[in-house]
């Protein structure tokens, strides 16, 4: 009796239950009625974080910048001592012809400022450093004598205004070669440790005017002072292939000398980079004392065609 009394119980409960088609749908079931992974697939997976399109700065915006474009305070286009790429052909009376290399650079290593790599604005650190050879080619291309030249320019620009303060170290040599075939020349240790002080000035995009003084704290043959001015025409953007006229004229004026020194004019065709890298060749003139100053006390006339490249 008594297992039919709780039989009789667990019935009556199970009818009392509703029906589970009839109650509102559960947490669970809903769910599962959410869309499959698969059913995304079309969608695709998105894009890394660092592909996400930003808001660009504008042009002018000041900004740190390791191994900068461009050059804030630009290379004097004629002067024969800048750190660059440079070939130099030419004829000296009495002296017949001559072949001038320059092999080195000046790069910017730290810029705070604008991005623009033509006429940029801001703090900029460069180095410079080459080697300015001279060959004999009538000695069977002798080396004659080689300038070597380092230097930290810091420089600053902003508008139509550049400015330039810097340290650079100059020692002159004197080839094996040309020694051993006159062991009677008077061999002298030309040196200098030097800070100098530019300013330039845009006179039109195109066209700028500068101007240079130097000061040797160590010397030994040259004496402390030097001075340089002059004008530099040039394209100041991108040219293509079809390249644009430049023109450049320097004075460099020397304390060993009397305040003498040389006077340089350039001319020809320049094509100048994305990077505003610049590469000139044409026709050159100097005439004053040598620009290879382990004979610095001499006095040359240079005529002849030039290649040079600016970084």
């Amino acid at each position: 009796m008594h297992r039919i009394a709780v039989l009789a119980t667990l019935l009556v409960g199970v009818a009392s239950i509703t029906p589970l088609s009839a109650q509102s749908p559960s947490a669970m079931s809903q769910i599962a009625q959410l869309p499959s992974y698969e059913s995304f697939e079309g969608y695709g997976t998105p894009p890394p974080l660092e592909s996400w399109p930003q808001e660009p700065l504008p042009s002018d915006a000041w900004t740190h910048q390791l191994l900068p474009d461009g050059l804030i305070f630009d290379n004097y286009l004629a002067s024969t001592k800048e750190s660059r790429l440079a070939l130099h052909l030419f004829s000296v009376e009495n002296d017949g012809t001559l072949f001038d290399g320059i092999l080195g650079a000046r790069i910017g290593i730290w810029r705070y400022g604008t991005t623009d790599a033509f006429r940029p604005e801001g703090w900029q650190l460069d180095v410079e450093g080459s080697g300015q050879v001279r060959l004999d080619l009538p000695e069977e291309r002798d080396v004659r004598s080689v300038d070597f030249r380092a230097g930290i320019p810091i420089t600053y620009g902003v508008g139509a205004h550049r400015v330039k303060f810097g340290y650079y170290h100059l020692s002159s040599h004197v080839g094996d070669e040309f020694l051993l075939k006159n062991p009677g020349f008077n061999r002298q240790n030309y040196s200098r440790d030097a800070l100098v002080l530019g300013y330039s000035y845009y006179i039109k995009p195109q066209l700028r005017a500068y101007g240079e003084v130097g000061w040797a704290f160590y010397y030994d043959i040259c004496d402390a002072w030097e001075f340089q001015f002059g004008l530099d025409y040039a394209p100041c953007g991108y040219t293509g292939l079809r390249g644009a006229p430049f023109c450049a004229v320097n004075a460099h004026l020397r304390q060993e000398v009397n305040y003498g020194g040389a006077f340089t004019f350039e001319a020809g065709w320049a094509w100048r980079g994305e990077q505003a890298n610049m590469l000139r060749t044409g026709l050159f003139y100097l005439n004053g004392k040598t620009n290879q100053y382990s004979f610095y006390d001499d006095h040359e006339e240079q005529i002849g065609f030039g290649l040079w490249y600016d970084f």
